[in-house]
């Protein structure tokens, strides 16, 4: 049974500049390398060296111009949602961010129906808890002056 196998050829080349009198040396080696996973049908090949007189002129360099370098936009890091917060803390239509309040969870049956309701509300987050709620919420969508 014959086993047919796709091969690639890779295969690299230096070159060696030298003095006007020398020669210039050229060097080849490729490497064949099969599709499968067989270890044993790996092929190396190798050329000999070519040598051939250089011509006697001197190379010209081509140089562009100095470009300058404008950013248009520079995006910094993306800051992370701390995830606890975001899901305490809501933003009301005029901007301002309301929370829970505590005490509602538990032992309820010594609490009064007054108290009760009173603690199912939402109430608006202190002027002085802000600066602390907007930097666990990067992307909160907050008015600021909101009072």
């Amino acid at each position: 049974m014959a086993l047919a196998c796709a091969t690639a050829t890779f295969s690299s080349f230096a070159f060696r500049l030298a003095a006007p009198s020398s020669s210039t040396r050229v060097s080849y080696s490729s490497v064949k390398l099969p599709l499968s996973n067989n270890v044993n049908s790996l092929h190396l090949s190798w050329s000999g060296t070519i040598s051939a007189p250089f011509l006697h002129q001197k190379l010209a360099t081509v140089t562009s111009p100095p470009r300058s370098l404008t950013i248009v936009s520079a995006k910094g890091y993306k800051i992370k949602t701390h995830k606890a917060s975001a899901k305490r803390f809501r933003v009301t239509g005029s901007g301002k961010i309301v929370r829970r309040r505590a005490g509602k969870q538990h032992l309820l049956y010594k609490k009064n129906n007054k108290r009760k309701l009173r603690l199912s509300k939402m109430i608006q987050v202190d002027r002085s808890d802000y600066d602390n709620v907007i930097r666990a919420l990067p992307y909160l969508k907050v008015n600021r002056k909101a009072t």
